[in-house]
């Protein structure tokens, strides 16, 4: 059986880092402070803001919810992010989506501030991402698939790495952090061809095509390790990937779970975002040993 690449001692070992900043910070009378913007209350969105919330609380970071009506306006939600912009005391932003049809999301992502964009919604931020500079803020799910890999020391330099899926959000943007890993990387999609023949020959595999249980054994060897990013209804109530775990674990290196996996590490990504933007904009970060 493969190795399971749980997600939780990564979570702990950034949440000490993380701890030691804030402390830091606090030090100089600085508060990391985020501001979580929901239009509506979807369920999902209500069950990720419980899991941020409990998150600032370990991390001793303050968390401001605006709760928006599901009929808020373009010209209201504008005045919203002008105000969060200016606010000093205001580190990071984010705004659940997807949003109500009459929201255009593409004028959204042009208002916030990029200093404080930690979800990487900023086009300014994305081009960061593909220009290879580390000066903003890169997606929280691509980044926590990074730190995964260093944890586990699972080498990425001059590996042979296979993307499946090549979204904006996780596909094409962990390609490029995957780059400035000097990792070989190949990006396959529902067009690609024979696709078991591509990630068979992987070092690495990444799942993020967003189909339940995609992935079986046969796309993978024996000496495959696997990350699956993918979040899915198994069609009986339950959480599940885009690798078919049980048929998988038993036939690679190492595999991360359906849940306990890269999603639990994402949020703990966000939260450095906001420590990051934090020590940015108050000049505190010269104190502080950064990851």
């Amino acid at each position: 059986m493969g190795e399971k690449l749980a997600g939780k001692p990564v979570v702990q070992s950034l949440r000490e880092n993380i701890l030691s900043r804030v402390e830091k910070l606090k030090e100089n009378n600085v508060t990391p402070t985020l501001l979580l913007i929901r239009v509506g209350a979807r369920e999902d969105d209500l069950s990720y803001e419980r899991s941020i919330l409990k998150n600032c609380d370990l991390l001793k970071i303050k968390c401001n919810v605006l709760e928006l009506p599901v009929t808020v306006t373009m010209e209201e939600l504008t005045c919203v992010f002008e105000k969060a912009n200016r606010d000093q005391d205001i580190h990071g932003i984010m705004i659940f989506r997807p949003l109500p049809d009459h929201i255009d999301p593409e004028v959204v992502r042009n208002l916030i501030d990029p200093e404080k964009d930690i979800d990487c919604m900023s086009p300014i931020n994305l081009e960061k991402v593909f220009e290879g500079r580390s000066t903003g803020f890169a997606p929280c799910t691509p980044k926590a698939v990074i730190e995964l890999l260093n944890y586990y020391e699972i080498p990425l330099n001059g590996a042979n790495v296979v993307v499946a899926g090549r979204s904006l959000v996780v596909g094409k943007p962990l390609a490029m952090l995957l780059l400035d890993e000097n990792a070989s990387v190949t990006i396959c999609h529902s067009r690609t061809k024979d696709m078991p023949s591509v990630t068979q020959k992987a070092d690495i595999v990444v799942a993020a095509i967003g189909r339940a249980k995609f992935m079986g054994k046969e796309y993978f060897s024996e000496d495959s390790f696997v990350v699956d990013v993918g979040i899915n209804d198994d069609g009986n109530g339950k959480i599940c990937g885009d690798v078919h775990y049980d048929e998988v674990i038993e036939n690679v290196k190492a595999l991360t779970p359906p849940t306990g996996g890269v999603g639990l590490i994402t949020t703990t990504i966000l939260l450095q975002h906001v420590v990051q933007a934090c020590e940015k904009a108050t000049n505190v970060k010269k104190f502080v040993t950064s990851v």
